[in-house]
Protein backbone atom coordinates (compact mmCIF):
# COMPACT_ATOMS: atom_id res chain seq x y z
CA UNK A 1 0.00 0.00 0.00
CA UNK A 2 1.22 3.55 -0.64
CA UNK A 3 3.23 4.97 2.28
CA UNK A 4 2.49 2.00 4.56
CA UNK A 5 3.99 -0.71 2.37
CA UNK A 6 3.30 -4.13 3.92
CA UNK A 7 2.85 -2.77 7.46
CA UNK A 8 -0.90 -3.41 7.66
CA UNK A 9 -0.57 -6.99 6.43
CA UNK A 10 2.20 -7.58 8.94
CA UNK A 11 0.15 -6.11 11.77
CA UNK A 12 -3.03 -8.01 10.90
CA UNK A 13 -1.47 -11.44 10.34
CA UNK A 14 2.29 -11.32 10.91
CA UNK A 15 2.86 -15.08 11.13
CA UNK A 16 0.69 -15.90 8.14
CA UNK A 17 2.28 -13.15 6.07
CA UNK A 18 5.85 -14.20 6.87
CA UNK A 19 5.04 -17.91 6.40
CA UNK A 20 3.75 -17.15 2.90
CA UNK A 21 6.97 -15.54 1.71
CA UNK A 22 9.22 -18.59 1.05
CA UNK A 23 6.98 -19.35 -1.93
CA UNK A 24 8.31 -16.14 -3.47
CA UNK A 25 11.98 -17.16 -3.24
CA UNK A 26 14.99 -17.35 -0.96
CA UNK A 27 15.18 -13.56 -0.58
CA UNK A 28 12.00 -11.49 -0.54
CA UNK A 29 11.82 -7.71 -0.38
CA UNK A 30 9.07 -6.11 1.73
CA UNK A 31 8.42 -2.63 3.08
CA UNK A 32 7.64 -1.22 6.53
CA UNK A 33 6.51 2.28 5.59
CA UNK A 34 9.45 3.82 3.71
CA UNK A 35 11.92 1.17 4.97
CA UNK A 36 12.71 -1.71 2.60
CA UNK A 37 13.60 -5.03 4.27
CA UNK A 38 14.92 -8.18 2.60
CA UNK A 39 13.62 -11.30 4.37
CA UNK A 40 15.91 -14.33 4.17
CA UNK A 41 13.85 -17.50 3.77
CA UNK A 42 16.60 -20.07 3.18
CA UNK A 43 18.24 -21.89 6.14
CA UNK A 44 21.80 -21.77 4.78
CA UNK A 45 21.54 -18.09 3.83
CA UNK A 46 20.12 -17.38 7.28
CA UNK A 47 23.16 -19.03 8.84
CA UNK A 48 25.44 -16.91 6.66
CA UNK A 49 24.03 -13.67 8.03
CA UNK A 50 24.18 -15.00 11.61
CA UNK A 51 27.80 -16.11 11.35
CA UNK A 52 29.10 -13.05 9.45
CA UNK A 53 28.16 -10.44 12.02
CA UNK A 54 30.75 -7.96 10.72
CA UNK A 55 28.97 -7.66 7.37
CA UNK A 56 25.47 -8.27 8.77
CA UNK A 57 25.61 -6.15 11.92
CA UNK A 58 22.88 -5.67 14.52
CA UNK A 59 20.50 -3.04 13.15
CA UNK A 60 17.25 -2.50 11.28
CA UNK A 61 13.72 -1.86 12.63
CA UNK A 62 13.58 -4.67 15.22
CA UNK A 63 16.96 -3.85 16.75
CA UNK A 64 16.33 -0.10 16.56
CA UNK A 65 13.15 -0.45 18.63
CA UNK A 66 14.76 -2.91 21.04
CA UNK A 67 17.53 -0.35 21.65
CA UNK A 68 14.88 2.08 22.83
CA UNK A 69 14.47 -0.23 25.84
CA UNK A 70 17.87 -1.85 26.37
CA UNK A 71 20.24 0.69 24.85
CA UNK A 72 23.42 -0.89 23.48
CA UNK A 73 23.30 -3.92 25.73
CA UNK A 74 24.85 -7.22 24.72
CA UNK A 75 21.85 -8.27 22.62
CA UNK A 76 21.63 -5.09 20.54
CA UNK A 77 25.09 -3.48 20.54
CA UNK A 78 26.97 -3.07 17.24
CA UNK A 79 29.77 -5.40 16.17
CA UNK A 80 32.45 -2.84 17.08
CA UNK A 81 31.78 -3.18 20.82
CA UNK A 82 30.25 -6.65 21.02
CA UNK A 83 33.43 -8.68 21.59
CA UNK A 84 34.44 -6.58 24.61
CA UNK A 85 30.92 -6.72 26.09
CA UNK A 86 30.75 -10.47 25.55
CA UNK A 87 34.06 -11.02 27.35
CA UNK A 88 32.88 -8.92 30.30
CA UNK A 89 29.49 -10.64 30.54
CA UNK A 90 30.67 -14.22 29.92
CA UNK A 91 31.75 -14.98 33.53
CA UNK A 92 28.20 -14.30 34.74
CA UNK A 93 26.98 -17.22 32.62
CA UNK A 94 29.85 -19.63 33.22
CA UNK A 95 28.75 -23.24 33.57
CA UNK A 96 29.96 -23.33 37.19
CA UNK A 97 27.46 -20.63 38.17
CA UNK A 98 24.44 -22.39 36.69
CA UNK A 99 23.72 -24.73 39.65
CA UNK A 100 23.49 -21.75 41.99
CA UNK A 101 21.08 -19.99 39.67
CA UNK A 102 19.10 -23.22 39.26
CA UNK A 103 18.69 -23.59 43.02
CA UNK A 104 17.28 -20.05 43.21
CA UNK A 105 14.94 -20.83 40.31
CA UNK A 106 13.72 -24.04 41.92
CA UNK A 107 13.09 -22.44 45.32
CA UNK A 108 10.93 -19.73 43.81
CA UNK A 109 8.95 -22.03 41.51
CA UNK A 110 8.33 -24.57 44.27
CA UNK A 111 7.01 -21.85 46.53
CA UNK A 112 4.94 -20.11 43.87
CA UNK A 113 3.23 -23.22 42.54
CA UNK A 114 2.46 -24.40 46.07
CA UNK A 115 0.45 -21.21 46.61
CA UNK A 116 -2.01 -21.89 43.77
CA UNK A 117 -5.49 -23.08 44.79
CA UNK A 118 -7.40 -26.07 43.53
CA UNK A 119 -9.84 -24.85 40.87
CA UNK A 120 -8.10 -21.48 40.49
CA UNK A 121 -8.34 -19.87 37.06
CA UNK A 122 -5.14 -18.20 35.93
CA UNK A 123 -4.29 -15.77 33.16
CA UNK A 124 -1.27 -17.80 32.12
CA UNK A 125 0.94 -15.19 30.44
CA UNK A 126 0.44 -12.56 33.15
CA UNK A 127 0.87 -15.06 35.98
CA UNK A 128 4.01 -16.61 34.54
CA UNK A 129 5.54 -13.27 33.54
CA UNK A 130 5.34 -12.13 37.14
CA UNK A 131 6.88 -15.38 38.42
CA UNK A 132 9.64 -15.37 35.79
CA UNK A 133 10.50 -11.78 36.65
CA UNK A 134 10.86 -12.76 40.31
CA UNK A 135 13.35 -15.46 39.25
CA UNK A 136 15.22 -12.95 37.07
CA UNK A 137 15.46 -10.53 39.99
CA UNK A 138 16.57 -13.27 42.40
CA UNK A 139 19.30 -14.62 40.11
CA UNK A 140 20.51 -11.16 39.10
CA UNK A 141 20.30 -9.33 42.42
CA UNK A 142 20.06 -12.05 45.13
CA UNK A 143 17.17 -10.11 46.56
CA UNK A 144 13.45 -9.73 46.28
CA UNK A 145 12.06 -6.40 45.31
CA UNK A 146 9.29 -4.86 47.38
CA UNK A 147 5.93 -5.96 45.90
CA UNK A 148 5.11 -2.48 44.62
CA UNK A 149 8.48 -2.20 42.83
CA UNK A 150 8.09 -5.65 41.26
CA UNK A 151 4.59 -4.76 40.09
CA UNK A 152 5.87 -1.55 38.51
CA UNK A 153 8.63 -3.39 36.67
CA UNK A 154 6.24 -6.08 35.41
CA UNK A 155 3.74 -3.48 34.21
CA UNK A 156 6.43 -1.40 32.52
CA UNK A 157 7.99 -4.44 30.83
CA UNK A 158 4.63 -5.56 29.50
CA UNK A 159 3.78 -2.09 28.19
CA UNK A 160 7.16 -1.68 26.51
CA UNK A 161 7.31 -5.13 24.94
CA UNK A 162 3.72 -4.92 23.73
CA UNK A 163 4.61 -1.72 21.88
CA UNK A 164 7.86 -2.83 20.25
CA UNK A 165 6.39 -4.65 17.26
CA UNK A 166 3.79 -1.96 16.59
CA UNK A 167 6.51 0.72 16.69
CA UNK A 168 8.70 -1.38 14.40
CA UNK A 169 6.18 -1.24 11.54
CA UNK A 170 5.00 2.33 12.22
CA UNK A 171 6.66 5.24 10.38
CA UNK A 172 9.20 6.86 12.69
CA UNK A 173 7.53 10.26 12.54
CA UNK A 174 4.34 8.82 14.05
CA UNK A 175 6.22 7.27 16.99
CA UNK A 176 7.49 10.73 17.96
CA UNK A 177 4.07 12.36 18.16
CA UNK A 178 2.85 13.20 21.70
CA UNK A 179 -0.01 10.71 21.57
CA UNK A 180 -1.26 9.08 24.81
CA UNK A 181 0.31 5.76 23.78
CA UNK A 182 3.68 7.34 23.00
CA UNK A 183 3.65 9.22 26.30
CA UNK A 184 2.85 6.03 28.25
CA UNK A 185 5.71 4.30 26.45
CA UNK A 186 8.16 7.08 27.33
CA UNK A 187 7.08 7.13 30.99
CA UNK A 188 7.43 3.35 31.32
CA UNK A 189 10.91 3.41 29.79
CA UNK A 190 12.04 6.21 32.10
CA UNK A 191 10.66 4.44 35.19
CA UNK A 192 12.36 1.16 34.30
CA UNK A 193 15.75 2.82 33.78
CA UNK A 194 15.38 4.73 37.04
CA UNK A 195 14.61 1.52 38.99
CA UNK A 196 17.68 -0.20 37.53
CA UNK A 197 20.00 2.74 38.19
CA UNK A 198 18.85 2.83 41.81
CA UNK A 199 19.52 -0.89 42.31
CA UNK A 200 23.00 -0.61 40.74
CA UNK A 201 23.92 2.44 42.84
CA UNK A 202 22.89 0.63 46.02
CA UNK A 203 24.95 -2.44 45.14
CA UNK A 204 28.03 -0.41 44.21
CA UNK A 205 27.82 1.37 47.55
CA UNK A 206 27.40 -1.98 49.33
CA UNK A 207 30.49 -3.46 47.69
CA UNK A 208 29.66 -7.07 48.62
CA UNK A 209 29.90 -10.06 46.28
CA UNK A 210 26.63 -11.99 46.64
CA UNK A 211 27.52 -14.57 43.99
CA UNK A 212 24.76 -13.35 41.68
CA UNK A 213 24.72 -12.03 38.12
CA UNK A 214 25.11 -8.41 39.16
CA UNK A 215 28.12 -9.20 41.36
CA UNK A 216 29.75 -10.95 38.41
CA UNK A 217 29.10 -7.97 36.13
CA UNK A 218 30.35 -5.50 38.73
CA UNK A 219 33.57 -7.45 39.21
CA UNK A 220 34.25 -8.41 35.57
CA UNK A 221 37.47 -7.14 33.98
CA UNK A 222 38.67 -7.39 30.40
CA UNK A 223 42.48 -7.36 30.15
CA UNK A 224 42.27 -7.01 26.36
CA UNK A 225 40.66 -3.57 26.61
CA UNK A 226 42.33 -0.23 27.24
CA UNK A 227 42.65 0.80 30.88
CA UNK A 228 39.50 2.95 30.77
CA UNK A 229 37.45 0.13 29.27
CA UNK A 230 38.44 -2.86 31.36
CA UNK A 231 35.28 -2.77 33.44
CA UNK A 232 31.67 -1.97 32.64
CA UNK A 233 30.81 1.66 33.26
CA UNK A 234 27.69 2.48 35.26
CA UNK A 235 25.83 3.28 32.04
CA UNK A 236 26.98 0.05 30.36
CA UNK A 237 26.08 -1.92 33.45
CA UNK A 238 22.57 -0.44 33.48
CA UNK A 239 22.13 -1.42 29.83
CA UNK A 240 23.24 -4.99 30.52
CA UNK A 241 20.90 -5.29 33.50
CA UNK A 242 17.91 -4.10 31.45
CA UNK A 243 18.96 -6.42 28.62
CA UNK A 244 19.13 -9.50 30.84
CA UNK A 245 15.95 -8.64 32.73
CA UNK A 246 14.09 -8.07 29.47
CA UNK A 247 15.49 -11.07 27.62
CA UNK A 248 15.13 -13.35 30.62
CA UNK A 249 11.54 -12.41 31.42
CA UNK A 250 9.39 -12.24 28.30
CA UNK A 251 11.15 -15.01 26.39
CA UNK A 252 10.95 -17.55 29.23
CA UNK A 253 7.38 -16.61 30.17
CA UNK A 254 6.31 -16.94 26.54
CA UNK A 255 7.99 -20.33 26.09
CA UNK A 256 6.52 -21.69 29.30
CA UNK A 257 3.04 -20.37 28.41
CA UNK A 258 3.14 -22.02 25.00
CA UNK A 259 4.40 -25.26 26.57
CA UNK A 260 1.40 -25.40 28.94
CA UNK A 261 -0.95 -24.66 26.05
CA UNK A 262 0.57 -27.41 23.90
CA UNK A 263 0.50 -29.90 26.77
CA UNK A 264 -3.17 -29.13 27.41
CA UNK A 265 -3.81 -29.89 23.71
CA UNK A 266 -1.80 -33.14 23.86
CA UNK A 267 -2.90 -34.98 27.02
CA UNK A 268 -0.80 -38.08 26.36
CA UNK A 269 2.42 -36.03 26.33
CA UNK A 270 1.22 -34.27 29.49
CA UNK A 271 0.58 -37.62 31.16
CA UNK A 272 4.08 -38.83 30.30
CA UNK A 273 5.59 -35.58 31.57
CA UNK A 274 3.79 -35.94 34.91
CA UNK A 275 5.01 -39.52 35.17
CA UNK A 276 8.58 -38.37 34.54
CA UNK A 277 8.28 -35.69 37.22
CA UNK A 278 6.86 -38.22 39.68
CA UNK A 279 9.72 -40.63 39.06
CA UNK A 280 12.53 -38.07 39.11
CA UNK A 281 11.27 -35.90 41.96
CA UNK A 282 9.98 -38.85 44.00
CA UNK A 283 7.30 -36.68 45.59
CA UNK A 284 9.69 -33.93 46.64
CA UNK A 285 10.35 -30.44 45.23
CA UNK A 286 12.42 -29.96 42.10
CA UNK A 287 16.02 -28.83 42.50
CA UNK A 288 19.07 -28.25 40.33
CA UNK A 289 20.25 -31.87 40.61
CA UNK A 290 17.07 -33.11 38.90
CA UNK A 291 17.57 -31.16 35.66
CA UNK A 292 19.77 -33.73 33.82
CA UNK A 293 17.18 -36.43 34.52
CA UNK A 294 14.20 -34.46 33.15
CA UNK A 295 14.73 -35.58 29.58
CA UNK A 296 11.13 -35.35 28.38
CA UNK A 297 10.75 -31.90 29.95
CA UNK A 298 13.82 -30.74 28.01
CA UNK A 299 12.39 -32.18 24.79
CA UNK A 300 9.06 -30.42 25.42
CA UNK A 301 10.97 -27.15 25.83
CA UNK A 302 12.91 -27.70 22.60
CA UNK A 303 9.76 -28.54 20.66
CA UNK A 304 7.99 -25.49 22.07
CA UNK A 305 10.93 -23.29 21.05
CA UNK A 306 10.76 -24.80 17.59
CA UNK A 307 7.06 -24.12 17.09
CA UNK A 308 6.86 -20.78 18.90
CA UNK A 309 10.33 -19.20 19.16
CA UNK A 310 9.95 -16.05 21.28
CA UNK A 311 12.26 -14.01 19.07
CA UNK A 312 10.31 -14.94 15.95
CA UNK A 313 11.77 -12.18 13.72
CA UNK A 314 14.90 -10.05 13.87
CA UNK A 315 16.88 -7.76 11.61
CA UNK A 316 20.48 -7.07 10.63
CA UNK A 317 22.08 -4.18 8.74
CA UNK A 318 24.49 -4.69 5.83
CA UNK A 319 27.64 -2.72 6.60
CA UNK A 320 29.43 -3.13 3.26
CA UNK A 321 28.50 -4.19 -0.23
CA UNK A 322 28.10 -7.96 -0.36
CA UNK A 323 26.41 -10.83 -2.20
CA UNK A 324 23.92 -13.16 -0.51
CA UNK A 325 22.50 -16.11 -2.42
CA UNK A 326 23.75 -14.63 -5.67
CA UNK A 327 21.95 -11.34 -5.02
CA UNK A 328 24.04 -8.17 -4.55
CA UNK A 329 23.13 -6.18 -1.44
CA UNK A 330 24.28 -2.60 -0.99
CA UNK A 331 25.66 -1.25 2.29
CA UNK A 332 22.77 0.04 4.38
CA UNK A 333 20.36 -2.71 3.29
CA UNK A 334 18.20 -4.13 6.09
CA UNK A 335 17.84 -7.92 6.11
CA UNK A 336 15.43 -9.87 8.30
CA UNK A 337 15.54 -13.48 9.47
CA UNK A 338 12.89 -15.56 11.18
CA UNK A 339 13.38 -18.66 13.37
CA UNK A 340 9.60 -19.19 13.13
CA UNK A 341 9.88 -19.47 9.36
CA UNK A 342 12.99 -21.70 9.37
CA UNK A 343 11.63 -24.04 12.07
CA UNK A 344 8.55 -24.82 9.99
CA UNK A 345 10.26 -25.76 6.74
CA UNK A 346 9.25 -29.33 5.81
CA UNK A 347 12.66 -30.22 4.41
CA UNK A 348 14.15 -29.62 7.88
CA UNK A 349 11.44 -31.10 10.11
CA UNK A 350 9.05 -33.91 9.23
CA UNK A 351 5.44 -32.77 9.69
CA UNK A 352 6.67 -29.40 10.98
CA UNK A 353 3.26 -28.21 12.23
CA UNK A 354 2.97 -31.19 14.58
CA UNK A 355 3.89 -30.95 18.27
CA UNK A 356 6.20 -33.94 18.70
CA UNK A 357 8.75 -33.72 21.54
CA UNK A 358 10.01 -37.20 20.67
CA UNK A 359 11.47 -35.92 17.43
CA UNK A 360 14.33 -34.73 19.67
CA UNK A 361 14.95 -38.19 21.10
CA UNK A 362 16.34 -39.81 17.97
CA UNK A 363 18.47 -37.04 16.51
CA UNK A 364 19.33 -33.38 16.77
CA UNK A 365 18.70 -31.01 13.87
CA UNK A 366 21.49 -29.49 11.81
CA UNK A 367 23.04 -26.18 12.76
CA UNK A 368 20.88 -24.37 10.19
CA UNK A 369 17.60 -25.90 11.33
CA UNK A 370 17.12 -24.91 15.00
CA UNK A 371 17.97 -21.29 15.82
CA UNK A 372 15.72 -20.00 18.64
CA UNK A 373 18.80 -18.41 20.26
CA UNK A 374 20.36 -17.16 17.04
CA UNK A 375 23.79 -18.31 15.97
CA UNK A 376 27.40 -17.37 15.45
CA UNK A 377 29.19 -14.99 17.80
CA UNK A 378 25.88 -13.28 18.59
CA UNK A 379 24.14 -16.42 19.81
CA UNK A 380 22.31 -15.76 23.07
CA UNK A 381 24.81 -15.88 25.94
CA UNK A 382 22.12 -17.18 28.31
CA UNK A 383 20.74 -20.07 26.25
CA UNK A 384 21.57 -22.76 28.86
CA UNK A 385 20.28 -20.48 31.63
CA UNK A 386 16.96 -20.04 29.78
CA UNK A 387 16.43 -23.75 29.00
CA UNK A 388 17.34 -24.77 32.56
CA UNK A 389 14.90 -22.20 33.96
CA UNK A 390 12.06 -23.42 31.75
CA UNK A 391 12.69 -27.11 32.53
CA UNK A 392 12.67 -26.41 36.28
CA UNK A 393 9.49 -24.36 36.06
CA UNK A 394 7.74 -26.99 33.95
CA UNK A 395 8.66 -29.78 36.37
CA UNK A 396 7.51 -27.75 39.38
CA UNK A 397 4.16 -27.06 37.74
CA UNK A 398 3.26 -30.50 36.37
CA UNK A 399 4.36 -32.29 39.54
CA UNK A 400 1.59 -30.49 41.47
CA UNK A 401 -1.12 -29.53 38.97
CA UNK A 402 -3.16 -30.57 35.98
CA UNK A 403 -4.91 -28.11 33.69
CA UNK A 404 -8.05 -27.66 31.72
CA UNK A 405 -9.00 -24.71 29.52
CA UNK A 406 -11.10 -21.98 31.12
CA UNK A 407 -14.11 -20.61 29.21
CA UNK A 408 -13.26 -17.82 26.82
CA UNK A 409 -12.14 -17.03 23.28
CA UNK A 410 -9.74 -19.40 21.50
CA UNK A 411 -6.04 -18.99 22.14
CA UNK A 412 -4.14 -17.29 19.35
CA UNK A 413 -0.57 -16.08 18.85
CA UNK A 414 0.15 -12.38 19.05
CA UNK A 415 3.37 -10.67 18.06
CA UNK A 416 4.81 -8.23 20.57
CA UNK A 417 8.49 -8.06 21.42
CA UNK A 418 8.12 -11.85 21.63
CA UNK A 419 5.63 -14.34 20.22
CA UNK A 420 3.03 -14.89 22.96
CA UNK A 421 -0.34 -16.65 23.30
CA UNK A 422 -3.32 -14.36 23.84
CA UNK A 423 -6.45 -15.37 25.79
CA UNK A 424 -4.68 -18.33 27.38
CA UNK A 425 -6.58 -19.01 30.60
CA UNK A 426 -6.33 -22.33 32.38
CA UNK A 427 -8.04 -23.78 35.44
CA UNK A 428 -5.64 -25.65 37.71
CA UNK A 429 -6.51 -28.82 39.57
CA UNK A 430 -4.39 -30.23 42.36
CA UNK A 431 -2.98 -33.68 41.70
CA UNK A 432 -3.85 -36.31 44.25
Amino acid sequence: MPVLGHSLRLLRDPLGFVASLPAQGDLVRMRFGPVAVVLVCDPELTRQILVNDRTFDKGGPVIHRAREITGDGLGTCPHAVHRRQRRLCQPAFHRDRLPGYADAMAALWNGATASWRDGQEIDVVNELTGLVLRVAVETMFSTRLPPEAAERIVADFQLLTAAVFRRMVTPAALTRLPTPGNRRYARARARLRSEVRTIIADRRAEGADRGDLLSSLLGAQDPESAADGRILSDWELAQQVVTFLSAGTDTTASTLSWALHLLQQHPEVARRLRAEADEVLAGGPVDAAHVPELGLAARVVNETLRLYPPGWLSTRLVTRETVLGGVPLAAGTTVAWSPYLIHRRPELFERPERFDPDRWRESTPGRDAFIPFGGGARKCIADRFAVTHTVIALAAIVSRWTFEPAPGPPVRPVVRAVLSPVDLRLRVAARS
